[in-house]
């Protein structure tokens, strides 16, 4: 019979606070804990006490994200959580709760409600396709464009009145 409300028997490591942020010695290349896929709705946040995956909300449109998600192991924005990454130009999906090692091609400032809620964008470190991908800007104007729009509109159907 299961025994229920009772302590584990064994306790999974929180990988938020034993991997190392930065994989290599140049300090480029990161741990990241997959939050979400882009191309979806869903927003999963990682619960920093115990490195689980909760679901947060569902989105308030259609409106996907177009980046996959994550966070930086033993990093803490000014917001109280771990610093966020949006690993772009994914072509396949990445589970939820992996790491993967990503290289840092930028920062963008982000105010949430005048809240500081920085975003390190990323490319998969060992994407081959990304070699040139050296800063955001070589995206090119159309993915700042989109990232910008996403980031304006995303909660556009939560705020008073809209619906």
């Amino acid at each position: 019979m299961a025994n229920l409300n009772q302590p584990p028997s064994r306790v999974t490591p929180n990988l938020l606070h034993i991997l190392n942020a930065f994989t290599d010695s140049s300090n480029t290349i990161i741990n990241t804990i997959v939050e979400l896929n882009s191309n979806t709705i869903n927003k999963y946040e990682l619960i920093t006490e115990t490195g689980h995956l909760k679901l947060d909300r569902v989105g308030y449109s259609s409106l996907a994200y177009p980046f996959a998600y994550g966070c930086i192991p033993r990093t803490w924005d000014e917001d109280g959580d771990p610093l966020d990454v949006e690993i772009v130009s994914v072509t396949e999906p990445l589970i939820p709760g992996s790491i993967v090692e990503a290289r840092i091609i930028g920062v963008m400032k982000f105010d949430d409600g005048g809240e500081v809620d920085d975003k390190v964008i990323a490319v998969l470190a060992d994407d081959k396709r990304m070699d040139h991908i050296l800063s955001y800007e070589d995206l090119g104007e159309h993915w700042l464009k989109e990232t910008k729009y996403y980031w304006e509109h995303y909660k556009d159907l939560k705020k008073p009145g809209t619906c």
